[in-house]
């Protein structure tokens, strides 16, 4: 297959939401399950964290995975959807995947691709696990594509969760109010997981509060933290920065 043909499969003979909407949802872990599964379960081979939420999702992975990288950890990112290219939503280190890997990938689990019958996000997904296990990435960031609780990433581990700011998006699936929609982006909360939460109040702020409760998990909201006491630039051009629990922060 060439790359044009290789893509021509995953846009045109797998379900695309993009193309055709509610036709490529496929709702639940079951796909992924087994695909995961049959390729050796590769997101347990590195740490990560996952990033939920209606607005703001792709800009804090790209800074956290930028924060990651600049410290010196070989970091994954995993986002969607592109701009020009498919190989945008895969990279390591900034770089995207290679043509070549795509191709190869597809080409070798075609067989298994056409048993299980998954959508493009779905084989997506498991394609950039497998791609940053096989650099052997020391953390990978990923973005949910749709809601949190049945989305395709939602089989990670992470090591921290993030949910951004909460409005209405999707609302066919992930239900018509606030707090229904809250509640399908805090099912990426997993037990005793730390979890960062962006704008919220009210009854969506009570959402996250109760799922971190039941699942134990540590909840911090952005905007009572306040962490940044002071920044300043040092000598050598890099900034530090004073905050209440680690006093000497370098980026």
């Amino acid at each position: 297959m060439t790359y044009e043909e290789t893509l021509d499969f995953l846009f045109n003979q797998l379900p695309v939401f993009q193309h055709i909407g509610a036709g490529a949802y496929k709702p639940g872990l079951q796909n992924c399950e087994a695909l995961d599964q049959y390729m050796g379960h590769p997101h347990r081979q590195f740490r990560t964290i996952h990033i939920a939420g209606t607005n703001g999702k792709g800009s804090t992975s790209h800074l956290l995975a930028a924060i990651l990288q600049r410290s010196g950890y070989k970091t994954g990112l995993f986002t969607s959807p592109h701009l020009l290219d498919f190989r945008e939503r895969i990279r390591v280190n900034g770089e995207m995947i290679p043509v070549s890997y795509v191709i190869d990938f597809t080409e070798k689990h075609l067989p298994h691709i056409r048993d299980i019958q998954p959508s493009f996000f779905e084989l997506t997904t498991l394609m950039a696990f497998d791609y940053f296990a096989r650099c052997r990435v020391d953390v990978a960031v990923i973005e949910t594509g749709l809601g949190g609780r049945l989305d395709s990433t939602n089989i990670i581990c992470p090591d921290l969760s993030v949910i951004t700011n909460i409005s209405f998006d999707h609302t066919q699936f992930l239900g018509d109010t606030l707090t229904a929609i809250a509640g399908e982006k805090a099912g990426i909360i997993k037990n005793g997981t730390p979890v960062v939460v962006g704008e919220a109040a009210g009854a969506v702020k009570q959402v996250f509060t109760d799922k971190a409760q039941e699942m134990n998990a540590p909840l911090f909201f952005a905007e009572e933290e306040h962490p940044v006491q002071q920044a300043r630039l040092t000598e050598n051009g890099k900034w530090l920065f004073e905050t209440e629990t680690y006093p000497h922060l370098i980026g």
